[in-house]
């Protein structure tokens, strides 16, 4: 009896050893192997919000691929359909993106294309560093200039290959206008998505629409209709459907959000990152696991205390940001103003935008128009400015 108990053990440590041996890893080689999966990060905005330069803070970071708006291949494409209809395709391609899968582009750019002819493709540091651009390190800090003159010349299968290098995906996109449509992304596995849902002052963004009207006209037929965008009350009824937009996706992000949004969505304002830039930054970057290096602690600095003004489309030079943030309250007549508050009154008050009642409140700087955001978050960013504070 006790000889067959003995036998028993036996057998039962030789198949344990067979089992440690033949399917258990070895620990250095578990720890070598081991790669934590991509965070992907979609910056979602609309046009004239600041949306490119917080799109560059992400773009300098080394150890994130970024893309600025890959959708405008959808609309420039498809540009007969509304924005409701294209909301799928431009899903479809912001998936296959995040995935570092670029034959989505095969359907709506030439098959003879080159880097160069992705859409604001020298926006993004690692499009101008290696392995897509050899001429310059990945930890540079890259002017857009800069690398348009050096880096047009590589393949585009440098995109997808320079993609896969990378721990974090980001994208910025002003073509979403329902969180919902996002839904599937969310829930998606193979994704680890988080949204930036960055806002601007209705009446700041109008008045830098009018400066770049032209620019925008075929985004904006897409949005409304042609026939919407025509006469006097043209830009204001663009400017109800984006205001529209950001009360649903700030709604759906946070008031009624579903589980699976838990931690994944943040509402930035552009108004709270050029008054600190550096504790929103942080703020940002925390959310997307990022580490804020110092080198970009000087760069988000300088680029927020320059002397631009920032007037062209997709302009993200340095500038006075927080000068640039006040211009419309010089310039716009308060005839406009009482119109974008008007279509845009619900968006203003959720997101924390006062009203101007006469072009003396209007013009009086003194006179604050962002309310305070909750004591909750004021003490996280209190956290941030601390951990963020830089020997400049």
């Amino acid at each position: 009896m006790v000889k067959s108990r003995r036998v028993q053990v036996l057998l039962i440590l030789v198949v344990l050893s067979f089992l440690l041996i033949h399917f258990l890893p070895c620990s250095n080689n578990a720890h070598t192997e081991e790669k934590p999966p991509p965070v992907h990060i979609l910056i979602l905005s609309s046009w004239r919000s600041g949306s490119s330069f917080t799109g560059q803070i992400f773009s300098q970071h080394p150890s994130v691929f970024y893309l600025m708006e890959p959708a405008w291949h959808v609309w420039v494409k498809m540009y007969q359909n509304s924005a409701k209809v294209l909301h799928m395709a431009v899903r479809d391609l912001v998936r296959s993106v995040f995935l570092c899968d670029m034959s989505v582009f095969d359907a709506y750019m030439s098959s003879q294309k080159k880097k160069s002819d992705l859409f604001q493709w020298e926006t993004s540091r690692a499009l101008c560093s290696p392995p897509a651009c050899d001429s310059f390190s990945r930890s540079d800090i890259i002017t857009a200039g800069n690398c348009k003159t050096i880096c047009g010349k590589y393949p585009f299968s440098k995109v997808e290959e320079a993609c896969k290098t990378y721990s974090h995906v980001a994208i910025k996109e002003v073509r979403f206008f329902d969180l919902k449509v996002l839904y599937p992304l969310l829930t998606d596995p193979s994704l680890n998505l988080k949204i930036i849902h960055l806002v601007r002052d209705p009446r700041a963004v109008f008045r830098s629409r009018e400066n770049t009207m032209a620019d925008l006209k075929r985004d904006s037929n897409i949005v409304v209709g042609s026939q919407k965008t025509k006469g006097e009350m043209g830009p204001y009824n663009t400017m109800q459907v984006i205001c529209k937009s950001h009360v649903e996706i700030y709604k759906a992000g946070s008031q009624a959000a579903p589980s699976f949004l838990k931690d994944r969505y943040l509402l930035v304002r552009y108004e709270d990152i050029v008054r600190d830039p550096l504790a929103r930054a942080a703020q940002m970057y925390r959310f997307a696991e990022l580490h804020f290096t110092p080198a970009l602690q000087k760069w988000v600095h300088n680029i927020t205390h320059g002397k631009g003004h920032g007037a062209q489309a997709f302009d993200i030079g340095s500038r006075d940001a927080l000068r640039v943030s006040q211009a419309w309250r010089k310039t716009l007549p308060f005839q406009k103003i009482e119109k974008v508050q008007n279509v845009c009154k619900e968006a203003m008050d959720l997101l924390g935008y006062r009203l101007v009642q006469s072009e003396e409140e209007q013009k009086n700087m003194s006179l604050d128009l962002l309310f305070a955001q909750n004591s909750s978050e004021c003490q996280i960013l209190k956290a941030e400015k601390l951990v963020s504070a830089p020997t400049l």
